[in-house]
């Protein structure tokens, strides 16, 4: 015999109101904790007092792509795309991009004037960080929305849809001539009809 079920018996989910479980509406995942802000800005600091290297020099090119690694690490924050630009002389986000894709650096469409050894180690470099973006969003370790914007906007990934149209290619055997005459004199007594 089954039980019938009371008002007692059934559990209330409260929910708070529109938007409120979301951590990117109102102050939810804006909440920092204390030396925050201390941690970000002396990672900045340090980057804007780094001196400028020889962009066309491998080894300094790398060196300074490990010291950019070691301070984010130090911080135990997670590195960025405009970070490792300023590390590399204040380069802007968009010319390390195109850098590590083989786009156009130049407004007039030349590509990047870095000796090949550079930028293959700048490409690598930014690989990394990619990768950390992908493990960090498989792990759980970013804001979902956050991840989607950085993939999108420095890694070039996409959400779309494909559709593939094929044509419906009929050879002139597949018409009947008399079907078509048929279908124009109907259409022609129609329209005189209608007159």
């Amino acid at each position: 015999m089954a039980e019938k079920k009371t008002e007692k018996d059934v559990q209330v989910i409260k929910k708070k109101p529109r938007g409120g479980n979301s951590p990117v509406i109102g102050d939810n995942g804006l909440m920092l904790e204390a030396g925050d802000n201390t941690k970000i800005m002396s990672i900045n600091i340090a980057l804007f007092n780094m001196q400028d290297i020889d962009m066309n020099d491998v080894n300094a090119v790398t060196q300074r792509l490990g010291e950019y690694f070691a301070l984010y690490e130090k911080a135990d924050l997670k590195p960025t795309v405009a970070g490792m630009a300023i590390a590399l002389n204040g380069m802007s986000r968009q010319t390390l991009t195109a850098i590590a894709h083989d786009r156009p650096t130049g407004s007039a469409g030349y590509k990047t004037a870095l000796p090949r050894e550079v930028a293959d180690s700048i490409k690598k470099a930014y690989k990394m960080l990619e990768n950390m973006w992908e493990t960090y969003m498989n792990s759980g370790k970013i804001n979902p929305v956050s991840g989607i914007f950085l993939g999108k906007n420095n890694y070039g990934y996409q959400d779309k849809t494909e559709y593939v149209l094929t044509p419906n290619q009929q050879n002139d055997s597949d018409y009947d001539a008399e079907d078509i005459r048929q279908r124009y004199l109907i259409d022609s007594d129609s329209d005189s009809q209608s007159d």
